[in-house]
């Protein structure tokens, strides 16, 4: 009984290890995660057209992940919508829910698609870019 018990605790301490060995390469896959405070400093020191790119190349990676998120809600909407039961439905209802991310989800693309091509367009120019 002890073995089993062993060896169960082992097979998990290996398990947790491989998952965490894999995460940093599926990240490095996806592209560069940034925190806002790395962000917001490559931002404000930004002055090569590599470190406009590398700007750019991120946002678009932002604008891509928001434009999937938007795909999946507005298919999720369309499902919902085939099932609204009653009109004196409780606010708010689950079809608004799915409404309002996809909505959200387009905003937020539109926005980042903005930023990528703001600083594609300064990393062609090689100008300095204004503080927001």
């Amino acid at each position: 009984m002890k073995r089993n018990l062993i060896a169960a605790c082992v097979l998990s301490f290996a398990l947790t290890a491989l998952v965490s060995a894999q995460a940093p390469q599926a990240s490095a896959q996806n592209g560069a995660h940034y925190t806002k405070n790395q962000l917001k400093q490559m931002v404000l020191q930004a002055n090569t057209p590599d470190q406009y790119n590398t700007l750019a190349a991120y946002y678009g990676n932002q604008q891509a992940g928001f434009l999937n998120h938007a795909a999946v809600e507005e298919q999720e909407w369309i499902r919902r919508s085939q099932n609204i039961m009653s009109i004196a439905a409780k606010y708010p209802r689950p079809v608004d829910s799915a409404r309002y991310l996809y909505e959200y989800y387009k905003y937020k693309a539109s926005e980042t698609g903005s930023l990528a091509a703001k600083y594609g367009q300064l990393a062609t120019q090689g100008l300095p870019a204004k503080a927001n």
